[in-house]
């Protein structure tokens, strides 16, 4: 499993590597650049699902994300 990935901020174009938490999903991420707070685009769980580079753990484990549960 990748725990790392790289989001990209769609307001300024600022990449940074997060781990990604394996415990929760991560529904928030502010931008370290223009401050904007990230949330899922309609249809994804997870701000990594939507802005990042891998997809969040429970997705690669093949158990669907938290959620999409919901």
């Amino acid at each position: 499993m990748v725990l790392e990935s790289k989001i990209k901020c769609p307001n300024c174009g600022h990449k940074k590597s997060e781990t990604m938490p394996t415990d929760f999903c991560q529904y928030f991420y502010e931008c370290e650049s223009c401050g904007r707070l990230l949330e899922p685009k309609q249809g994804d769980c997870c701000v990594f699902c939507s802005y990042g580079t891998v997809p969040c753990p429970p997705l690669q484990k093949g158990t669907g994300c938290c959620a999409a549960d919901q």
